[in-house]
């Protein structure tokens, strides 16, 4: 693990980025006031219910799943899942196109102990209240031997499931999946790209041209091409936050939501802009909304030196004086979280 005072900066720096005034259209953040969710360690916004986020405990928890509203923080909907074991570290949750929501069980704290994980697929309810429905449990196994890792991701238009291993001396990755998942056997996810980040998330953009990768303390997006990243677009800004475990993309691509662990967990939004907005959502913009004027300028800027997020955003300025005495307490829980989850 690279410096903890690198990481203390990186979190100041990266938070500032992200605390500039949202954008007019920008959903407001929300808390998760339900107490048992105590540990929320994946975000997907639903693509069936408007306003909607599905969430779930990291472990200790059960083959659960919990329909939060953004617009309340209240849960509208516990979902159980049958037909699967019991889950040993779910870290992570995405949708894809078929209408399946997927719940990575690919935790692994014990250092690659396990010789396989799990992924759980079912269908996205159609109506939102407590209910049990039948899961298929899919057995994963890399290529290149056990991993730990928490964030996966289905890609909205291929349906191709990617996982990110939780790696930053080198040795991190972005593992693909066979082009169909298998009940019958072992779906074996092959290395096709190096990741230098600590990865607790990742999420693709509603159309699929943009992966977007988080850390504690920072975030990275990419340009996805022919099914992998292709470009390095730069740092995105993230808000401090306790234990920083999860993103996904709004609808409509313009806004990311960050989720964190603890009682009353914050999920709040950071706007997008320029080269970061995805594809759809910048032709979508109304012409002469000055889509493109700041195009570059919350991206691309060469990484700070130790800083588990990477880059810079240069927004930050008017705020980093004020967050000496508040990073250094938020920096201080995020190291004590770190070192006890690891």
């Amino acid at each position: 693990m690279r410096s903890l005072l690198c990481a203390a900066g990186a979190a100041g720096i990266l938070w500032a980025a992200a605390a500039v005034p949202a954008a007019a259209d920008e959903p407001d953040g929300f808390t998760i006031g339900d107490s048992r969710i105590a540990e929320s360690s994946g975000l997907a916004a639903s693509r069936s219910h408007p306003g909607i986020y599905w969430t779930h405990n990291d472990s200790d928890d059960g083959p659960y799943v919990y329909a939060v509203d953004g617009r309340t923080g209240r849960t509208v909907a516990k979902i159980t899942l049958r037909g699967i074991g019991t889950p040993r570290d779910a870290e992570a949750i995405s949708l894809g196109p078929d209408g399946n929501i997927y719940l990575g069980d690919i935790g692994d704290n014990m250092g690659g102990a396990w010789d396989h994980v799990w992924i759980y697929r079912f269908p996205e309810p159609k109506k939102l209240h407590d209910a049990t429905v039948t899961a298929t449990q899919l057995t994963v196994k890399y290529a290149d031997g056990p991993r730990d890792a928490e964030a996966l991701m289905v890609h909205p238009k291929t349906g191709r499931v990617y996982i990110a291993s939780k790696k930053q001396d080198g040795s991190g990755a972005l593992y693909e999946g066979p082009r169909r998942l298998t009940t019958g056997g072992t779906n074996l996810f092959r290395k096709v790209a190096p990741v230098d980040l600590w990865v607790t998330d990742g999420a693709f953009s509603p159309d699929g041209t943009r992966l977007l990768l988080r850390s504690y303390f920072g975030a990275r997006m990419y340009h996805w091409r022919n099914g992998r990243p292709k470009d390095d677009i730069g740092s995105v800004g993230v808000p401090v936050e306790e234990q920083g475990e999860s993103v996904t993309f709004t609808p409509d691509g313009r806004t990311l939501m960050y989720g964190s662990e603890g009682h009353d967990s914050q999920v709040e939004p950071v706007g997008l802009s320029g080269d970061q907005l995805p594809d759809a959502a910048e032709r979508d913009r109304p012409a002469g909304s000055g889509a493109g004027d700041n195009k570059g300028a919350a991206s691309g800027s060469p990484a700070a030196p130790g800083s588990p997020g990477g880059s810079l955003t240069p927004k930050a300025t008017f705020v980093r004086s004020v967050l000496v005495l508040g990073l250094a307490a938020a920096a201080v829980v995020g190291v004590r979280r770190m070192r006890r989850k690891d």
